[in-house]
């Protein structure tokens, strides 16, 4: 795939706007983007128009491997940049980074190299890769012909005289020479006028059918194709949440039949290398020095860390930034979580994001229509109560058949709620059997000789202030929990405060509460009990603070390990077939969640295992 790295500080100089039109399905947004396209767009256009789409109508862009190598040789081109001689003089031209524009075709293009003699000139981009083999021998590819092309189209309007153009593949170091005629031409100044229309008509383009492009590209894991196009083919749930502007209602099973038993491709990686930094101690200072951040208690080191390394800061209690480490954590897009000494989480510090609002205001116009918000919560509570079912049947010594029938109506009649008032009392009502059964997952071995004021025997669900071992842990687990898709909302565009469950309330994750609904079994549950049964965390971890039981740091220390431990397992995904671990699956059902909100999913399927 063609590097998009020279685009962003055109989009950014250029700028532009775009503006949804809905809410419903086949959501479209009127768009107000720049009247000059960059050729690097174009080539993106004919690689894939669902690319162009999220890079130039959205502005979403996604670094790779090949993008992060791909950016580093054209900064290492950009270092020099050589003005262009007049196209009058027929001197040797040999003129890098050079910036031209076309008034005619309204096209705008940043050339590599610029190189010609005796009056005639040639555009030559570099690419990664290599070139497309053929009977003929090596041919640029399509993509990259229609870039060079509008390079010497630009050129031409300028007053150069241009006839072929060249591309240089790194790969195979080959440079392979593309003859700008009355047919390319043509072809491209057609691409161009699709791509305008494309656009601004402002619909998404479908995704790819197993492309072989998509494994390569950079914006795999937000465009998400064979997900979509799966996700796409389900029958409706009952009823639809997304029928002709919510006004039709259609029965059908839970899940569509898969016409295979082969899983989907996994194109996004199964892991991130990336890792969450958790900072405990009281009184350290988080300082910056280059590139690696660096932790100290009174001026004595602690612990060096690498900025490139993480995912996330946590910081707990009383923990000082100085302004090189905020500065350059805002910069790096690494959010910085504060919670209290005990746990709570209090919110986050992060650079600006995501900076696309189209997502945003597609969420606050579908909140304020019952029936969607409806239609979304059901799926969010019956997949929770369903993994609720499967934990005790996974965990309990002897689940109670009266219990596990009952969570197991409860879940149908989750799909049937009339009312989001209806849907609370199932929610509660199920919740209410789970945790009766809750301690029945708890296999802990008696000690005689230990003496103390706690035990790890679980009778009912409190919080604030938990007063037993159990629900102190259970509060701290939900609260990381919070915390983890408070972020993925932030990655994915989502405005974390405005849910379709959970209504509005000041200083309360909404949405990031609504996503949690069906992950509190799975990840939350399993670290606490997992913890306990295993004995990463122990009775002498937990303290009396007045009324409430905290943990010590040495316990939150341990259960913070159950708790990646639970994150970084890998899990088979129950529509796509694929193993990702936990964090991963966060972020894909936080963007099939966005899928429907845009119009292209029909319904959202809740996580749920076997």
């Amino acid at each position: 795939m063609s590097d998009p790295t020279t685009f962003q500080p055109i989009a950014t100089e250029l700028g532009g706007a775009a503006e949804r039109i809905g809410p419903g399905p086949h959501t479209r947004v009127q768009v107000n983007l720049p009247d000059y396209l960059p050729a690097r767009m174009l080539n993106e256009f004919v690689y894939c128009p669902r690319l162009f789409f999220y890079e130039w109508v959205e502005a979403i862009f996604a670094h790779s491997a090949d993008t992060v190598e791909g950016a580093l040789r054209h900064e290492k081109l950009e270092t020099k940049s050589d003005p262009l001689p007049p196209p009058d003089e027929e001197a040797q031209i040999h003129s890098r980074s050079v910036t031209l524009s076309s008034e005619t075709h309204r096209l705008i293009a940043k050339m590599d190299l610029v190189e010609g003699e005796g009056g005639a000139v040639a555009p030559v981009d570099y690419k990664k890769g290599g070139p497309r083999e053929s009977e003929d021998g090596p041919q640029a590819w399509p993509a990259d012909r229609a870039q060079l092309c509008a390079q010497a189209l630009i050129l031409r309007d300028n007053g150069y005289r241009c006839e072929e153009a060249v591309a240089y593949y790194h790969a195979t170091r080959q440079r392979v020479r593309v003859a700008i005629d009355d047919a390319l031409a043509g072809e491209t100044l057609a691409a161009l006028e699709q791509a305008r229309a494309l656009a601004q008509r402002g619909e998404i383009p479908p995704p790819l059918v197993d492309s072989p492009k998509c494994p390569r590209c950079s914006l795999v894991g937000i465009c998400l194709p064979d997900e979509t196009a799966l996700c796409d083919s389900l029958e409706p749930a009952i009823p639809s949440i997304q029928l002709s502007l919510f006004e039709e209602y259609q029965d059908g099973p839970l899940r569509a039949p898969r016409g295979a038993d082969e899983p989907l491709r996994r194109l996004l990686p199964a892991r991130d290398d990336l890792r969450p930094l958790y900072v405990t101690g009281h009184g350290l200072v988080v300082g910056k020095r280059g590139e690696v951040l660096q932790i100290r208690a009174r001026d004595k080191p602690v612990q060096d860390v690498r900025v490139g390394e993480l995912s996330q800061v946590n910081v707990f209690g009383n923990v000082q930034f100085t302004a090189a480490a905020l500065q350059g954590l805002c910069w790096s897009e690494k959010p910085i979580a504060h919670f209290s000494y005990g746990g709570w989480f209090y919110g986050l510090t992060q650079g600006l994001g995501l900076k696309n609002v189209f997502l945003r205001k597609q969420q606050f116009a579908l909140a304020e229509r019952p029936l969607f918000c409806l239609g979304v919560a059901r799926e969010f509570v019956a997949s929770k109560i369903r993994n609720q079912r499967t934990m005790l049947r996974r965990n309990h010594i002897e689940p109670p058949p009266a219990a596990l029938i009952q969570l197991k109506r409860y879940a149908q009649a989750a799909l049937e709620a009339e009312a989001l008032e209806e849907l609370l009392g199932i929610e509660g009502n199920a919740a209410r059997i789970y945790f009766a059964n809750f301690a029945g997952m708890l296999k802990i071995v008696d000690d005689p000789g230990r003496a103390g004021p706690f035990e790890f025997d679980f009778t009912y669900r409190n919080r604030r202030p938990p007063v037993d071992p159990v629900n102190a842990l259970l509060s701290f687990a939900y609260s990381l929990l919070t915390k983890d898709l408070t972020i993925t909302c932030h990655v994915v565009g989502f405005d974390p405060f405005i849910g379709f469950f959970h209504q509005p309330r000041f200083g309360r994750p909404a949405l990031a509460l609504d996503l949690i609904e069906g992950f509190r079994p799975l990840i939350a549950d399993s670290a606490v009990i997992g913890a306990i049964n295993t004995g990463m965390v122990k009775l002498e971890d937990f303290i009396s603070v007045g009324p409430a039981v905290a943990l010590t740091p040495a316990g939150r220390k341990g259960f913070l390990r159950a708790y990646e431990q639970r994150m970084d397992t890998l899990v088979t995904h129950p529509l796509f077939g694929y193993r990702v671990n936990y964090r991963r699956v966060l972020e894909i059902q936080a963007r099939l969640l966005a899928r429907v909100l845009s119009g292209e999913l029909n319904r959202y399927v809740g996580f749920e295992t076997r």
